[in-house]
């Protein structure tokens, strides 16, 4: 048996990308309707899964695509229509390719297809039974002459078209009228044949359809069509390509070896295979020659050799100061400063490049939503629109594996609760469909990605009532929060204000793990709500995880990092100065009131003796929240590359990894989700 294994991550890579392209061109063929653009698209890469299939010896997947490549040729030959029917059985058919994909990921024994090809089998043999009737009764096969003529002239190099005219049922001159459509069509080539002839016209006054057969040279079939279509009692014109409907022996051999041959691996090929892909390959080498794929794990070592590179330039600078105090200026010292920003520059400029290869357009992200939205759109009888805007921003690799869930519960709940029934927004003034709009763009060192839809928006009343029922809040406090406060009361953990529960969006359980997930990615999630026209989420998230710029404070004789986007500002404050409410501390700043907290307590070390009563206050903020952190020392601002802190020491709550400082110490970097909530259970 053929050891596959060599060629398998490659089969796989090839597999997940058609797989991609095959979606997209259903779901764009259902929403516009048969263009033979998308047609062929979906065609070629059925095609391709099944040549790849067969020379893996993954027979299950190339049965599949094989009769299911018959369907798609049919619709390319106009001989089927793109109905709702159809696109479910081919939505179908893709689901079940993506379980033989994930069972071959698995090396598990791969499912039996029989159900589905059966399936596809029904739909192909109902169809065309019902295009040979009709074919019959049009007379539009070809005869035996008028084939010979076509093959003739398709092997000289010129283009035949057949042109199938219509008469309108009230046309009293047929002759004429055919005449003078012979005689227009004979300006553009040579007609080579038409059906039927001038006699059977004459005789017979219930055809209504003739066609032509005519070789050209250099002529779009758009000019043949409106040519025809502008004359008199003509009601429709198709212009199509000819081609011969039983190719010769050598001929079908041919288009059989390149069937099978479209996807080659090597070791497959024999010597008339090579020769066409060797020319194929000459004609793409300068395409190939500027993209090679990359294990990522190549990757993440290069970004962990480039942090300690970092590293070490930090404590090459430390260094450098050092002697420079020791010993005073000298040329030797101004040579070793002159290497060590010369060293710094092309350390950062290699960082940009290797955080730059990280990058993934979030358009790989954004390509799973349409189907989940048509599909839960279908099981909940509304129509939704689905765009999605800044496909092309980038993203680090790792953000967008780990956003995913969190955008992909959002829009759940957005076509489930927020997007109302066609009828009650028919009733409200809107229209019939619904509209769910994904949007990223980048903002300084930040993607901001937004999730919005026109619906019904949420009602703060409620919000208030459910959360004093779930006993989260008094009534008195629910009386005195804001709109924006109280609308944040959703991210409480199970709360919801849905009438019932779904099977589509949960059980109300999950946008307090939407706030968990995002700000465990350092980033941060707002909402904003109007009531009867519509709900939007905006979430902030860092570009990389890889490295960040932090504020680097001591509190007892440990260093922290506080990350440089929640800072909201430093300040410092008298310990006189702060006040108890309910047994916690607070400060005062600008009339606002704002929760206070040690660092060191937050951790369990013991303050510094001799402390200042004047502390350094940093306040951090996390929307309209803000925590006010009291710290021994602040050493300044610092890029610092971010490492886990593994399996052994596995999660730490308010810790979200840690850094190597310049001199060999480790510095710990705060989480700041997790540093609030920590706060909260500090009296």
């Amino acid at each position: 048996m053929f050891d596959n294994s060599e060629f398998r991550q490659v089969f796989l890579e090839e597999l997940e990308e058609q797989i991609m392209t095959m979606e997209e061109e259903i779901l764009s063929l259902e929403k516009q309707g048969s263009h033979s653009e998308g047609i062929q698209r979906l065609f070629r890469a059925a095609h391709t899964i099944k040549g790849s299939s067969a020379a893996m010896g993954y027979m299950e997947l190339k049965q599949l695509t094989h009769e299911w490549e018959h369907l798609l040729d049919m619709l390319r030959n106009e001989e089927l229509e793109m109905t709702r029917e159809l696109t479910n059985l081919f939505f179908q058919c893709l689901d079940f390719i993506k379980d033989l994909q994930n069972s071959i990921i698995h090396e598990e024994l791969l499912p039996d297809p029989s159900a589905v090809i059966k399936e596809l089998g029904r739909f192909s043999i109902a169809n065309t039974e019902s295009v040979a009737a009709a074919k019959e009764s049009a007379g539009e096969a070809l005869p035996e002459e008028a084939e010979q003529l076509l093959r003739e002239y398709i092997h000289s190099g010129q283009t035949v078209y057949t042109i199938t005219v219509k008469l309108t049922e009230d046309c009293m001159m047929k002759l004429a009228r055919i005449s003078i459509i012979d005689i227009s069509l004979r300006a553009f080539g040579e007609v080579l044949w038409n059906e039927p002839n001038m006699k059977l016209v004459q005789d017979d006054q219930d055809i209504h359809a003739i066609r032509w057969l005519i070789a050209t040279q250099e002529v779009e079939p758009d000019a043949l069509e409106q040519a025809v279509a502008g004359l008199m009692d003509v009601q429709s014109v198709r212009v199509e390509a000819a081609m011969p409907s039983q190719p010769e022996a050598e001929t079908a051999a041919v288009l059989e070896l390149e069937q099978e041959n479209v996807y080659m691996l090597p070791g497959f090929a024999g010597s008339v295979a090579q020769e066409e892909a060797d020319k194929t390959q000459q004609s793409k080498a300068s395409v190939k020659q500027q993209t090679i794929r990359v294990n990522v794990e190549r990757l993440e070592n290069v970004l962990d050799l480039l942090g300690e590179l970092v590293i070490d330039q930090t404590r090459l600078k430390q260094a450098i100061q050092t002697l420079y105090q020791a010993y005073g200026y000298s040329e030797t010292m101004d040579d070793l400063g002159e290497i060590s920003d010369h060293l710094s520059r092309l350390i950062g400029s290699l960082q940009e490049n290797v955080l730059k290869v990280r990058m993934l357009p979030i358009e790989q992200l954004f390509s799973r939503f349409p189907r989940m939205v048509r599909d839960l759109a279908q099981t909940l009888n509304k129509s939704v629109d689905l765009q999605m805007v800044g496909g092309d921003t980038e993203l680090d690799r790792t953000l967008i594996e780990e956003v995913g869930d969190p955008l992909i519960h959002l829009i759940r709940n957005a076509v489930d609760h927020g997007i109302e029934m066609p009828k009650e927004r028919v009733r409200c003034g809107k229209p019939e469909q619904g509209t769910v709009r994904i949007s990223a763009a980048h903002e300084d060192n930040q993607v901001v990605v937004v999730v919005e839809d026109d619906g019904g928006g949420i009602d703060t009343n409620k919000l208030r009532k459910s959360a004093v029922a779930k006993g989260v809040i008094t009534a008195e406090e629910a009386a005195l929060l804001d709109e924006h406060k109280a609308l944040r009361l959703i991210f409480h953990p199970g709360f919801s204000t849905a009438s019932q529960l779904s099977d589509v969006s949960g059980r109300g359980v999950g946008m307090d793990i939407v706030r968990t997930d995002i700000e465990r990615l350092g980033g941060i999630i707002d909402i904003d709500t109007t009531v009867g026209v519509g709900t939007k989420f905006t979430i902030r998230l860092p570009l990389t995880l890889a490295i960040t710029t932090g504020l680097l404070v001591k509190a007892s004789d440990q260093t922290f990092i506080l990350p440089m986007s929640a800072v909201v500002e430093i300040i410092r404050v008298d310990t006189s100065t702060l006040k108890m409410i309910k047994g916690s501390p607070v400060i005062k700043i600008r009339n606002q009131i704002v929760p206070f907290v040690w660092l060191h307590e937050m951790f369990g070390y013991s303050r510094t003796e001799g402390s200042s009563d004047k502390i350094p206050v940093v306040m951090i903020g996390r929307a309209e929240q803000r925590l006010a952190i009291a710290v021994d020392q602040l050493l300044g601002n610092q890029e610092v590359v971010i490492k886990t802190l593994g399996s052994y020491v596995g999660k730490v709550d308010g810790i979200s990894g840690a850094t190597i400082l310049g001199n060999g110490r480790i510095a710990l970097i705060l989480e700041i989700g997790g540093i609030m909530k920590k706060a909260s259970g500090i009296s």
